[in-house]
């Protein structure tokens, strides 16, 4: 376990377990929600990075530029693949200080798997305004692959915890919960004005036209969450009295892979030697 630390605020970090952040404090409270001790599911950590996809890849099949792919499945997210390899392997890590770290991964490409090889790169950084995670994608091959990048974190909530952001529109899943078609966010739930979680129904689902911009307003304090321009899709996942949420910036929507064409979907085709990255920004301040 890796430990940062850099103003008010403390980060604890576990390279081996999926790259993942086991716990983000401010001022000696949790920001993300923490990870149970001696936890070694991925599911269970405060925040981990999701390459070369992010979300649902449905049945875990698609054909991309004629190359048909069938993906492995994990058993509790059958039969959809789920959220790339990144989560789910040990990082590297090449240097760190008292408050940064970076990390990489090396993906050899897999027939039975993902078959393009990449790199990943990613840097967790504390400074006295915040946290940010710097996540990047080069493709190490010698042909064309679609990519994607995404970051999830858990955020801990309080009793009174709310949440605000703006988005053009959301997902609606079918029963197999796979996007269906793109409808107005209240027909899910619409947190443009704010609403505080214990008043949401249960949300999964895929917002588009994201601002980039969420407040998370509760105990006392109000933690803002920011990533930048490829991050046009934000996953809030929001289940009905639990002790978290999750505002997952993404740089496309769930099973885009399979998405019909001309949509905009996000799904990135990233060429030999190419790299695309995502940032997130977590600040805090006491609530006014």
């Amino acid at each position: 376990m890796i430990s940062l630390t850099a103003g008010d605020w403390r980060a604890t970090l576990a390279p081996e377990l999926g790259g993942a952040v086991l716990g983000l404090d401010w001022q000696g409270q949790p920001v993300f929600r923490p990870t149970p001790d001696g936890a070694t599911d991925i599911l269970e950590t405060a925040c981990f990075p999701l390459v070369p996809y992010a979300n649902r890849i449905a049945d875990g099949r698609f054909v991309f530029e004629g190359r048909s792919v069938q993906l492995p499945t994990l058993e509790r997210f059958a039969p959809h693949a789920l959220h790339g390899d990144g989560w789910l392997l040990p990082w590297t890590v090449e240097n760190q200080t008292a408050n940064r770290v970076e990390m990489t991964l090396d993906w050899p490409g897999d027939e039975t798997g993902w078959p393009w090889p990449w790199r990943a790169r990613q840097i967790v950084e504390l400074t006295d305004r915040g946290l940010q995670i710097t996540l990047s994608l080069t493709n190490t091959g010698d042909a064309v692959m679609p990519a994607g990048l995404g970051l999830h974190p858990y955020f801990h909530r309080y009793a009174d915890s709310r949440l605000t952001l703006s988005a053009e529109g959301v997902w609606i899943t079918d029963a197999r919960e796979i996007p269906e078609r793109l409808a107005a966010p209240a027909e899910i739930t619409d947190w443009s004005n704010g609403l505080a979680l214990a008043d949401a129904p249960f949300v999964d689902h895929a917002y588009a036209g994201w601002t980039g911009e969420a407040v998370l307003d509760g105990g006392g304090r109000r933690v803002t969450l920011s990533a930048d321009a490829p991050a046009r899709w934000t996953q809030v996942y929001a289940p009905v009295g639990a002790d978290f949420f999750c505002v997952e910036p993404v740089t496309h929507r769930p099973d885009a892979h399979n998405a019909p064409q001309g949509e905009d979907h996000g799904l990135i085709r990233l060429a030999p030697g190419e790299t695309r990255s995502l940032a997130m920004t977590i600040g805090a301040a006491t609530a006014l």
